[in-house]
């Protein structure tokens, strides 16, 4: 796990200054305190900061082939390199490190661009080609590791991070409307935008190509689901999901450094634990929560998981004063926007896992493959809506709209009334109606249909999606959009602000894209989610903790900040006149957001914690945080 970065000047071919690729790199050498490196030639300069968790010794970058014609920076895991490398050396390539690395290089020699495919494992990486003079920047296939690019004037500066790109930028950047608009509608900022304008990252899956003068923006990753013929048996597929997620998890433990979990008080990250107990034992294990302040707390669910597999345990309390506190220091680490009330509590219990550990696994994925939110229930469900006559649905879409609070309700009722798939998956993730979003704007600064950009975002997927159903296409969509641009991103940021790699082995390629063939009764099953998942639990987890609800970080903090009477800085943030978002927000609009809250109309949560995040990202006024 690294931060990488580099400018190519691909149009003039002007030379490149090593001392501007340095800033780059040390801006952020928080994700790589063990080593840098560069590579610096005519208008090409790579730079790399190492955090070594394989082949500590022989692991330095940019790294090249023998006859040093390919370089390659690369920052993630590429965890079937063994096979990989015996392949590669059955064509009678010679390996000088036990780098997984060391693969890309000698599989772009081999194979060309088409390594990509052939790498299970995250990554954000860059291949300089030497003979055709041809740079290749690509991000893994569901965007676990970022990559952030500006191109101006013939030039192309990219890296890990914005920070590093900032790190050379003589004029300070400003926010982008459309971007903003996108922020408040989804909580995140999805590719290939970002806040800043001018700076953009690879979306999932993508890659850039620098090449005789000009780039290309390409999809490499295009996997098409196609249903299993014939359809697995529950006992098939319970069986071969199992073999999958074991060969999935030992791929994930490879490591040269001590090794942890993030573990919750659910199913996902107790699994996660059981599984590597078939490897070894007495694993670290990490977990974080409000104790008695918040009914949802996990501590005590954690500690229980922990103790009937036997990993050595360590909790992390927070109060309310720290959240509030913590929050501007977070937003700034995290450079774009995130509005997840579980980013304060990834960011505490990384901080801690770092002082025993240097790579921890975590348990995300089983949600958005296997349909585990309220949302993917409405998805499967919603072609019986759909088959109603107008005189039922009618008022019965009405009785919802006039319900207080129960906004997941009413987003998945204007879904089932939306024609077109992308729209209605649009409406499904939306917090509140585009119009609402748009009014919150003051006149003049959005551009026509903003909150649209997400569309055409998606489009590229129409012919990937062909052969899926109407939940697996949402899912397909999450995997690809929602999960990288948001939990994934802040889980990248704000492990690697602590110097700590994040493994994630339910988003291993091999389990991903078998998962992505089953049909949605494989998933979402008798009103319950994530049944084949749970039916694979089945055999490692006691009941007791296979009959907890389901839980988040942090799930009820938000609503408690502002409704609590004795905790009011959320709300004067957004009634305070001077805030920085309303040179871009009506005051009237976000006071009456607030008001619909305080009454209990509405549950306006998300979109107002979405806001003082927004606010809490424009006060840092684009200040790196280290």
């Amino acid at each position: 796990m690294c931060g990488i970065c580099g400018q190519f000047n691909y149009e003039r071919q002007a030379p490149v200054l090593r001392r501007d690729v340095e800033k780059m790199a040390r801006s952020m050498v928080h994700r790589g305190p063990d080593d840098e490196g560069y590579y610096v030639s005519g208008p090409l300069g790579l730079g790399f900061r190492r955090l070594s968790i394989i082949d500590i010794e022989g692991g330095h970058q940019p790294m090249s082939d023998q006859d040093e014609t390919i370089r390659v920076v690369f920052n993630g895991e590429i965890y079937n390199f063994p096979e990989l490398r015996r392949e590669l050396e059955g064509f009678g390539h010679v390996f000088r490190t036990r780098c997984d690395t060391e693969v890309i290089v000698l599989g772009y020699k081999q194979w060309g661009d088409e390594v990509l495919n052939r790498l299970n494992g995250m990554f954000g990486l860059a291949i300089w080609d030497e003979r055709k003079r041809r740079l290749v920047i690509a991000r893994d296939p569901f965007g676990i590791k970022p990559i952030y690019y500006k191109i101006d004037d013939g030039n192309v500066w990219f890296g890990s991070e914005i920070r590093s790109i900032l790190a050379t930028t003589k004029e300070s950047p400003e926010p982008d409307p459309t971007a903003l608009n996108l922020f408040l509608r989804y909580r995140f900022t999805p590719a290939p935008y970002t806040v800043f304008r001018g700076i953009r990252k690879l979306a999932a899956g993508t890659m850039l190509i620098f090449e005789d003068g000009g780039y290309e923006l390409r999809r490499w990753y295009r996997f098409r689901p196609e249903p299993f013929s014939p359809v697995k048996s529950e006992g098939q597929a319970r069986e071969e999901l199992l073999e999958i997620y074991k060969r999935a998890l030992k791929r994930h433990l490879l490591s040269d450094v001590p090794l942890g979990i993030l573990l919750s008080g659910g199913v996902d990250s107790a699994l996660l634990l059981a599984l590597m107990n078939l490897y070894g034992n007495s694993w670290r294990s990490f977990t974080v929560g409000y104790g008695n302040v918040f009914a949802d707390d996990e501590l005590a669910d954690a500690r229980q998981t922990a103790a009937v597999f036997g990993s050595k345990h360590t909790e992390v309390l927070l109060d309310r004063r720290t959240f509030e506190e913590s929050l501007p220091r977070v937003v700034e680490f995290m450079e774009e926007p995130v509005a997840t009330s579980s980013v304060l509590p990834m960011f505490f219990v990384c901080e801690r896992a770092r002082q025993d550990v240097k790579v921890a696994l975590i348990g995300q994925g089983p949600d958005e493959l296997f349909g585990g939110y309220r949302r993917h229930l409405g998805t499967r469900y919603g072609p019986i809506w759909g088959g109603l006559p107008d005189w039922v649905r009618r008022p019965i879409s009405s009785l919802v709209k006039a319900l207080p609070r129960n906004e997941t309700l009413k987003r998945g009722v204007r879904s089932l009334d939306t024609l077109g798939r992308l729209p209605r998956y649009q409406q499904v993730l939306s917090l509140l109606p585009g119009d609402q979003i748009d009014g919150l704007f003051k006149p003049d600064v959005l551009p026509p249909a903003a909150g649209d950009e997400i569309l055409r975002s998606w489009e590229e997927f129409s012919d990937l999606m062909t052969e899926t159903d109407e939940l697996g296409g949402l899912q397909f969509i999450e995997l690809r959009s929602t999960l990288p641009d948001e939990l994934l991103m802040y889980g990248d940021k704000l492990s690697m602000a602590h110097s700590l790699e994040v493994r994630v082995p339910y988003l291993d390629k091999e389990v991903v894209e078998y998962a992505e063939r089953l049909p949605a009764g494989f998933k979402v099953r008798n009103g319950g989610g994530k049944w084949l998942h749970r039916e694979v639990c089945k055999a490692f987890l006691p009941a007791a903790i296979l009959r907890r609800k389901k839980r988040g970080f942090a799930t009820n903090v938000v609503d408690e900040w502002f409704r609590a009477a004795q905790s009011r800085k959320m709300e004067e943030m957004l009634l305070d006149r001077q805030s920085h978002l309303f040179d871009y927000l009506r005051p009237a609009a976000v006071r009456g957001l607030l008001e619909q809250h305080r009454s209990g109309a509405s549950d306006h949560h998300k979109v107002l914690f979405s806001l003082v995040v927004l606010e809490e990202w424009l006060r840092a006024s684009f200040v790196p945080a280290f």
